[in-house]
């Protein structure tokens, strides 16, 4: 049996928050498993990485002998939630939440134990409330308190429009735990606001509260903005094996180690012993192998783990390159050129601001390595192969 004190270092992992620690403390001590709740809302047929943050933490408590919940807001999504957003945002048809929502239970499988996960649609009780019902859950909450949180705050200072609808999204979500009769619910730090309101109408209700853990938001492949299809910088775990192994190994070496802690399998010790080697001087390409494979392995198999490093390999490390791959000399002028102005030149990009742009999003190699110094100047007489993202390539000769 795992000891409170052990089953709390494994849950803290990672964790921004616990709203309250002594609260999940007094509940680990009772020796009950707990009812451990996230939900996730199918506003788009496909889940990445960033979205297995939680998930990775629901397997967690899974394998500490507790009873995971996994909804899906089929209802919620349906409002369409207000976080972050600075306007009204138009709410799903039930049949894009229906289309979407197909695809997430089987994906989540992948990481949690079907036999021991419980599905849940929020529309199950939702659909049947009546407006009176709905009117009577609205009078458990305040206005004043509604405008407390942040976004809904600068919305209203700022003169912008907040419907009434988005009002209930808060309500609804934490509404949804007093029906799961949720222990602990889990969400991203964004959601703190809509995890407390649970806490409060659990009260309200006359149930003991909940626990809120809140998880960070995973930054995607350019490690500065969370992780998002909109933003092109997401790893869909649907993502063909070797497109999702060289996305991995193109972040860079600082946020390579937050992905080890939120997103692999392999325990803190291992991973701070792994941290240790490189910097004792193994290579972090060496350490980026190793978190690719296993995602990979994950989500696909342990053979196509391997295929996609041999094919990564093959094609950075020995130059194997694509057929069409346009070749080209370049005037430098007597001089080196910058490698703005290079990738430029040989059309990779349409401006020199572009270039540097897609450098600082770390999706410049040259022969397969990243290029993170935007004030490089390629020398004279030199040829390489040059990439943009992952299908723009040139084999450029300066003379």
């Amino acid at each position: 049996m795992t000891s409170v004190t052990e089953a709390m270092e494994i849950i803290k992992r990672g964790a921004d928050e616990i709203m309250l620690e002594d609260g999940l403390v007094k509940k680990l001590e009772r020796g009950k498993p707990l009812r451990i709740k996230a939900g996730f809302d199918p506003t788009a047929p496909d889940l990445h990485l960033g979205h297995t943050v939680l998930i990775n933490k629901l397997r967690q408590f899974q394998q500490l002998g507790h009873e995971v919940m996994f909804l899906i807001g089929d209802f919620t999504a349906m409002i369409g939630d207000p976080t972050g957003k600075s306007s009204t945002r138009p709410p799903l048809t039930r049949e894009d939440v229906l289309e979407n929502a197909k695809t997430y239970e089987h994906q989540v499988f992948k990481i949690l134990d079907a036999e021991k996960t419980t599905v849940f649609f929020n529309s199950s009780w939702m659909g049947g409330m009546s407006a009176a019902d709905m009117i009577q859950l609205a009078a458990r909450h305040t206005v004043a308190r509604m405008l407390e949180r942040d976004d809904f705050s600068k919305r209203y200072k700022g003169g912008q429009s907040i419907a009434v609808h988005e009002f209930l999204y808060p309500l609804v979500q934490g509404y949804d735990s007093v029906a799961m009769k949720a222990d602990v619910e889990l969400g991203g730090t964004d959601q703190k606001f809509n995890l407390l309101v649970g806490r409060q109408l659990q009260e309200a209700y006359g149930q003991e509260p909940q626990v809120a853990l809140t998880m960070p938001i995973l930054e995607g492949l350019d490690g500065v903005q969370k992780m998002s299809k909109s933003l092109n910088n997401y790893i869909g775990i649907t993502d063909a094996p070797d497109e999702m192994f060289g996305k991995l190994m193109s972040i860079s070496d600082d946020l390579m180690w937050r992905y080890f802690e939120l997103l692999s399998f392999k325990s803190m010790s291992e991973i701070n012993q792994l941290h240790a080697q490189v910097e004792q001087g193994l290579n972090p390409r060496d350490a980026k192998v190793q978190l690719a494979e296993e995602l990979v392995e994950r989500f696909h198999s342990k053979q196509d783990a391997i295929k996609a490093n041999e094919s990564f390999v093959a094609r950075f490390s020995k130059g194997a390159m694509p057929d069409d791959m346009p070749e080209l000399t370049l005037n430098a002028g007597g001089e080196g050129m910058p490698v703005a102005n290079l990738l430029k030149d040989a059309g990779l990009v349409s401006s020199t601001s572009e270039a540097m742009r897609m450098i600082k999003q770390g999706a410049v190699k040259i022969d397969g390595e990243r290029v993170e110094d935007r004030g490089l100047v390629c020398e004279q007489g030199s040829t390489h192969i040059y990439q943009v993202g992952k299908r723009r390539f040139a084999r450029v000769t300066l003379a």
